[in-house]
């Protein structure tokens, strides 16, 4: 008798499904309806929220006028689904204020989402939400059918203010149930599914029980908020969707319920939302306001045990966690030092913090002494190259972490980090006591190693257990690119004023040597709008200004424009030019730039140069003078700044003046790294 019931109920969903099929093949004008349908783009207004959209992926059209603020946006290129659809698409530059059609994607939610200000609309920070979404043009993907008419999460369509309607039928009636109304995508499978198996899941609570619970959902899943069941994830030993019938599904609060053994989903006709087993994974750029290259050195020696190196492992996830690494974000590397250092992972290797995270939950202890100063020459020697992913414009920062005190020194291979650029913070956790003191290779290692001793690069923490403290202030002041002071170095953050003695005596062929003797010595620097900067003043009598310090931001510009300059021809006024690249070119220069003169001449001024050069090396200029032939030698001491020796430099011939542009920039650099490191 049952075998003859289940054949009665096989029957039943075939024969359903042979008029449903011949039914729309057979009618040539519901065809054409449904083709129209199709390619007919719906409108939603400026206030809709993605979360109010069951549709994982739609296309729709946005009005003029969303760029205004009372549209809340949460979140910068990924945005949370509780933001405004078409807020965010003007905020992204999909669209301006006209309005537009758009392409929208949900993907999973992510743990926090940065405000910034874009295209005229302000979006804000929040801490984490369920469910995400991303903006692109509307370009449909081939083979991606788009809904014509947008499923909702609640009866009240916002779109029906749009003059969209959004189509529904009345699902099949259950004694005892009230009838629920269901989507066309959906009608067939819960059909098909309600023949075979008469005991239905539990219904979903309402929207207004959930919407006070925003926590995130786990990733796949639909949240209940949206009013559909979830879509199911499935563990590693379970198979897709038909491929098993008993498999086990969960709802969005995790409770499993047992698929309709029935339902055939091979069939075809299961809606898209059950076909996806999850959403897409977002994948972050990263937070472009933190832009840095970052290195951990990390205390692997004996004398720190296991707790509490678990409690560094800990200390490195969150800080993972808190930077919210990306490529157009910080990237990070651990080098664990004990008696030698290792590089466990580079710059390159992870580009996400959750990747990063399980890496770091997978290092080991490697024991032996703590080597502090080998593991920061490791670094400044291996770690930041290229082919371990510095990205070279980004500041390079190390972050040394040592239990008590190293035992080696770290004074000289700090040094010779700071010099190459790198920004080194220590943070000193349980450091010595009085009558531990003696045992302490290097007192004071902490103001020998890092980059400035104003504090801002030194953490001491008292205790282990009091190490999470510094998370914030660390990620602050590691973000805090402004003052990366050693990111700054002798080449990359000068402007460099040439000023070109273009009198008749120079001659033709000697001022093309003077402009490659320039432009040789511009080569050495790195020049951009950010990093050096180049101008140039040609004198005679009177002066010219070739170009400021504004004009070129590259460097094959800074040489393409001097390939250009002309030879002027007339007297030597040296006194005015210096006057005159203090005016029109030094009054220019950024404040947080050193400022370099280099002045080149190949005779006695017809004016006097003291007043002129006194009030260059008091306006903190540094001015360095070369003289050519018949330059004199005194005058070329008084224009220098002081000591003369290491700014003034004399060729008898112009043909030699490329040997003294090693001298020049070395001197340069010299100079540069003495300052004061407070």
């Amino acid at each position: 008798m049952g075998t003859v019931v289940l054949t009665m109920k096989a029957s039943v969903i075939e024969m359903f499904l042979v008029l449903l099929v011949t039914g729309i093949h057979s009618n040539k004008e519901t065809t054409k309806k449904i083709k129209r349908l199709k390619f007919n783009v719906p409108q939603i207004n400026c206030d809709v929220k993605a979360g109010k959209i069951i549709n994982p992926e739609f296309i729709v059209k946005c009005p003029a006028g969303c760029q205004d603020p009372k549209y809340h946006v949460y979140g910068t290129d990924v945005y949370a689904s509780y933001s405004s659809v078409c807020g965010a698409a003007v905020h992204s530059g999909v669209l301006d204020n006209s309005g537009g059609k758009i392409l929208v994607r949900k993907v999973a939610g992510q743990s926090g989402y940065k405000g910034s200000y874009s295209n005229g609309v302000q979006s804000l920070s929040l801490p984490r939400w369920r469910e995400s979404f991303i903006v692109s043009e509307s370009k449909p993907q081939k083979g991606v059918t788009y809904p014509s008419a947008l499923t909702y999460s609640s009866s009240k369509s916002p779109a029906a203010k749009a003059g969209e309607t959004t189509k529904a039928y009345e699902r099949p009636s259950v004694p005892g149930t009230t009838p629920q109304p269901v989507t066309l995508t959906q009608v067939v499978a819960v059909t098909t599914a309600d023949a075979s198996h008469t005991t239905l899941p539990k219904p979903p609570p309402s929207a207004a029980s959930t919407a006070s619970s925003p926590r995130p959902q786990p990733a796949g899943h639909r949240s209940r908020e949206m009013g559909l069941w979830s879509t199911p994830t499935y563990t590693s030993s379970q198979n897709r969707p038909g491929a098993n019938p008993g498999v086990q599904r969960q709802d969005a609060s995790g409770a499993a319920f047992q698929k309709p053994v029935g339902a055939d989903v091979s069939l075809g006709f299961v809606p898209k939302e059950e076909l996806s087993t999850q959403s897409l994974e977002p994948v972050s750029l990263g937070d472009p306001n933190c832009k840095v290259d970052l290195s951990f050195l990390i205390d692997g020696s004996s004398s720190i045990g296991k707790r509490r190196f678990r409690i560094q492992k800990q200390f490195l996830a969150d800080i993972a966690q808190a930077l919210d690494i990306g490529p157009a974000g910080p990237l990070m590397g651990v080098v664990q030092y004990g008696d030698n250092p290792a590089t466990h992972f580079n710059l390159r290797t992870h580009t996400n913090s959750r990747d990063l995270k399980t890496a770091i939950e997978k290092i080991s202890q490697r024991g032996g002494l703590a080597n502090a100063g080998r593991a920061i020459s490791f670094v400044t020697k291996n770690f930041f190259s290229k082919a371990n992913g510095n990205r070279g414009g980004p500041p390079n920062v190390a972050v040394v972490l040592v239990d008590g005190w190293p035992t080696d020194k770290v004074e000289e291979a700090s040094r010779l980090a700071r010099e190459s650029g790198i920004n080194i913070f220590f943070i000193a956790i349980e450091g010595a006591v009085e009558n531990e003191k003696q045992y302490v290779l290097e007192p004071n290692f902490v103001n020998k190693a890092v980059c400035r001793t104003n504090g801002f690069y030194s953490f001491h923490v008292q205790s282990w257990f009091g190490l999470h403290k510094t998370l914030q202030p660390l990620v602050k002041r590691v973000c805090d690119a402004e003052r990366l002071a050693c990111s700054k170095t002798c080449l990359n953050s000068a402007d460099v004023g040439f000023v070109i003695d273009g009198s008749s005596s120079v001659g033709t062929s000697n001022f093309r040597t003077v402009l490659q003797f320039v432009a040789n010595l511009s080569r050495e620097f790195e020049i951009s709008d950010t990093d050096t900067r180049v101008g140039a003043v040609q004198y005679t009598y009177e002066q010219r200004l070739e170009f400021g310090f504004d004009r070129y931001s590259s460097k094959a510009d800074v040489l393409g424009a001097l390939k250009r300059v002309g030879y002027w021809s007339g007297g030597t006024s040296t006194g005015a030019a210096i006057h005159y690249a203090l005016e029109q070119l030094f009054k220019k220069s950024k404040p947080n730039k050193r400022k370099l003169m280099i002045l080149i001449t190949d005779g006695r001024s017809y004016d006097d140069v003291r007043i002129p050069a006194l009030a260059a090396h008091l306006k903190g200029v540094i001015t360095y003078a070369v003289g050519v032939a018949w330059a004199a030698q005194e005058e070329l001491e008084v224009i220098a700044t002081h000591p003369a020796r290491d700014h003034s430099f004399f060729v008898d011939d112009f043909d030699n003046l490329y040997q003294y542009v090693p001298r020049i920039i070395q001197n340069i650099c010299t100079e540069f790294n003495s300052q004061p490191r407070n």
